[in-house]
């Protein structure tokens, strides 16, 4: 068969390994890989080949160039002989999938793992695609169940997120392993298909930072669940990690007593700009925006701006502009002077004063303007984000194009996201 055939790994078992000039290097004995914490099949790292009696290596299925009935032919290059020695977060094949119990997701049918099948992808990846399954009965003693096929996103209780019989807990460090690599938005897609243990457990695992940007890409349903089953002490400190506008959000979703102890909890600056966007209706500017813009003084210079503006914690739509004011800086600010996008910022000298860049001629909105007059705005104009001032022209806020759509798209759209990712 060539490499970009379906093959079973119960099948390349003790098939012999040949170096490009054909020399017999050893047997296949597994193949390794890595489970996902989502539901998309997991890529074959490589192959563990017995090259002499009891030892083995690990060959990475880069180095391999085709797979037969019955060989596999090796790339040329150096083969490290060290002794394979399995990493936390990795999963041998045959030893640990083949005969395992699993459940299918459609109808909940508890079924045998009795082989895998592993392809390539558009990537040239290989990755196990399908497993081969075996029904369990009543009286397997006496009769064996039945076998088929299935996809690899058909079975739940192969993925990290969803601890299974053999072992109640795939190790906490293994998931967050995977996890680390992992955009905020795909951790919060993971964490909602995981068991409420499983999910409690990452979370407390995650540093604040870290679980405050998942926090954010959740579901209201699933932050409040989450948050609620933390202890006061850490749900406030994730309340101060996150961004003010959206841990306004989250709290305004809590009864008011939970609010009141939380808000307590937090640091007095970091709690007072929250308790302020929470007096402000939901779907108008001041609910949507964000009081923690890139706030500059007029006097700040271009060097200075952009120094600002490159902080990598910063979201694209906040980082597209600075709003320039008088003193004082914290919002409510002294009175707002104009808007300085980044596209002019990087056209002037180092030394410029950003007061003599800001522009002030598409406006900015007052904080009850409602959702529809804040999204007319932004497309009026091709912004970005808008700045929200009030009856004084004091600088209260903006409102990114990314708040406008996390309102607009409808109920629901989240979970609809984490069921994509499966």
């Amino acid at each position: 068969m060539s490499s970009g055939d379906r093959v079973f790994v119960a099948r390349l078992a003790g098939i012999e390994v040949f170096d490009p000039s054909g020399d017999q290097l050893g047997k296949v004995r597994d193949a390794v890989t890595m489970l996902r914490a989502d539901r998309q099949p997991p890529r074959v790292i490589g192959l563990v080949v017995e090259v002499a009696q009891r030892h083995r290596i690990f060959v990475p299925m880069g180095r391999v160039t085709r797979i037969e009935v019955d060989q596999v032919v090796l790339a040329s290059g150096t083969i490290n002989m060290k002794r394979f020695d399995r990493r936390t977060n990795e999963v041998l094949v045959l030893a640990d999938l083949l005969d395992r119990t699993v459940t299918l997701r459609d109808g909940q049918q508890r079924v045998t793992v009795v082989d895998a099948g592993m392809e390539t992808n558009r990537s040239r990846d290989w990755v196990i695609s399908r497993l081969a399954v075996r029904t369990q009965t009543a009286r397997l003693a006496r009769r064996r169940g039945q076998l088929s096929q299935v996809e690899w996103n058909e079975v739940a209780g192969l993925t990290l997120s969803e601890p299974h019989e053999q072992s109640e807990s795939q190790g906490t460090d293994a998931v967050l392993a995977v996890l680390s690599d992992l955009r905020a938005a795909d951790v919060a897609a993971a964490l909602t298909d995981m068991t409420p243990k499983r999910r409690l457990e990452i979370a407390t695992a995650l540093d604040d930072e870290r679980l405050a940007d998942v926090l954010q890409e959740m579901s209201e349903d699933d932050q409040v669940e989450l948050v609620r089953q933390l202890a006061d002490e850490r749900a406030a400190d994730v309340l101060e990690a996150m961004d003010d506008d959206d841990a306004a959000d989250l709290l305004g979703d809590l009864p008011a007593a939970d609010q009141q102890r939380l808000l307590g909890l937090m640091e007095p600056e970091e709690a007072e700009p929250v308790r302020r966007l929470m007096t402000y209706a939901d779907y108008t500017a001041g609910g949507l925006m964000t009081s923690e813009p890139l706030i500059m003084l007029p006097d700040a210079t271009v060097a200075e701006a952009l120094a600002r503006i490159r902080n990598p914690e910063l979201s694209p739509a906040v980082a597209a502009q600075v709003y320039v004011v008088r003193p004082p800086q914290g919002t409510p600010t002294g009175r707002f002077l104009g808007t300085a996008h980044v596209q002019r910022l990087l056209r002037e000298p180092p030394s410029s004063l950003v007061s003599g860049l800001c522009e002030k001629d598409t406006g900015s909105l007052r904080p009850d303007s409602t959702i529809d007059e804040v999204t007319r705005h932004l497309a009026t104009y091709n912004l970005v984000a808008v700045p929200v001032v009030d009856e004084h022209e004091r600088l209260l806020g903006a409102v990114s194009v990314d708040d406008v759509l996390d309102h607009l798209l409808p109920e629901g759209w989240r979970d609809d996201r984490a069921e994509a990712h499966g």
